[in-house]
């Protein structure tokens, strides 16, 4: 069997959590299948990776239009395959033109829903109505969609009601357990130190951590104002780059700056670090914060596990699927407003019971490492890429002739 895999993001660009994914779930499939990836920003050199450029002639056009000019060159090439999987708005329409074309069943995966994103419209402007058709179209197309979470999967059938619920299966996202561990032994946690050090943090003071793209869905200015309210000694570690918009990056850049004038220990760390790195800085904090307002799942929410950090994190989307409240961290509760932003009702509750559940961490060290404990136990348990590969090959076998 021959499987194309159409996405964005592929080693070594990748930004998100759907990049991740595709990475990872290519390495697993490939045992069993012969895995073709095809993705955007350019030639690859590795193989079975097949990369490519917006056309020429669309450069300077709506992003949404570069994106339709690769979405075509890609369903032309995808001639062979058995199955094509594409992954998020950008290589959906490529899947569902492939599926056409060629005659082979298209699944596609859910990360995200253009409907329940409207601020995409700050980024794409017109082209957040060319998004939100190539998703409706290829969803209402797809022989299957795989959800990321059960509350992804509820989420699509909310948005998209026309479709049939049993073509909509739940696969969660994976985590690499050998590739997100704890440092261990003296040599590792000294070379673990020294970077975290170098990038400004104390590993010896208590640290409360995001990692995440600066974007509305992340809820970051909302961790800013619950930062403020921490007790004195403990740091703020953001690693968050890549900001959708100007205007985003302006706003966080400002709250940033007004919290480092009445607390230090505030480290932002804008650029994308190797994982060895963000894996040093994990094991140097306290306790993970995820405070999204819309969270199909969240990959870092697994990856801070894995390396046994506690999370604390919105009770929204998938998060209450990954995070056992009490046990491997905290959910804090979430009212959210019904019109597709996801804006909290009471964003003023929102921000103090944030920071309750951040204060619980930091105050009582013992409590969040025993919770980071069991948090690597449950990624281990039910997140591992093998069981992923597994159940998504049933949804590959499901849709296929024969």
């Amino acid at each position: 069997m021959r499987v194309d895999l159409l996405t964005r993001e592929y080693p070594p660009h990748v930004y998100g959590g759907a990049g991740v994914h595709v990475a990872e779930l290519s390495a697993v499939l490939r045992p069993h299948v012969d895995v073709r990836v095809r993705c955007f920003d350019g030639p690859r050199s590795e193989e079975g990776v097949t990369g490519y450029s917006v056309p020429a002639v669309l450069a300077g056009a709506n992003a949404a239009l570069g994106t339709f000019g690769v979405d075509l060159e890609m369903s032309g090439d995808v001639a062979g395959a058995d199955l094509v999987h594409s992954h998020t708005w950008y290589a959906n329409l490529a899947g569902h033109l492939a599926g056409l074309l060629h005659g082979v069943p298209h699944v596609l995966s859910a990360h995200s829903l253009e409907p329940l994103r409207p601020w995409k419209a700050e980024q794409l402007a017109g082209g957040y109505a060319l998004s939100s058709w190539a998703e409706r179209t290829a969803y209402e197309g797809a022989a299957a969609i795989i959800a990321v979470s059960a509350g992804m999967r509820a989420d699509i059938l909310r948005v998209y009601p026309q479709l049939d619920p049993d073509k909509v299966h739940v696969v969660h996202n994976g985590i690499d357990l050998d590739g997100w561990r704890r440092p261990e032994g003296t040599a590792q946690e000294a070379a673990a130190d020294r970077v975290a050090r170098d990038l400004g943090i104390d590993p010896d003071r208590p640290a409360v951590v995001f990692v995440g793209r600066i974007t509305r869905q992340k809820g970051l200015p909302y961790l800013l104002r619950a930062a403020a309210a921490l007790p004195d000694d403990v740091q703020l570690v953001l690693c968050a780059g890549a900001p959708d918009t100007p205007e985003i990056a302006a706003e966080v850049s400002g709250a940033v700056a007004e919290l480092q004038k009445t607390r230090a220990g505030v480290v932002w760390i804008e650029q994308m670090l190797p994982r060895a790195e963000l894996v040093a800085v994990l094991a140097a904090c306290t306790v993970f914060v995820c405070p999204s307002i819309y969270e199909p799942l969240g990959i870092v929410n697994l990856e801070a596990m894995a390396v046994g950090l506690p999370v604390v994190g919105s009770a929204t989307g998938g998060i209450p699927e990954v995070v056992d409240d009490g046990v491997t961290g905290v959910l804090v509760p979430l009212e959210q407003a019904d019109d597709g932003t996801g804006t909290p009702l009471d964003p003023d509750r929102f921000v103090r019971d944030l920071t309750q559940a951040l204060r619980s961490m930091v105050e009582d060290p013992a409590r969040a490492a025993e919770m980071g404990v069991a948090a690597r136990r449950r990624v281990e348990d039910h997140f591992a890429w093998h069981a992923i590969a597994e159940r998504t090959l049933d949804v590959y076998r499901a849709v296929l002739p024969g």
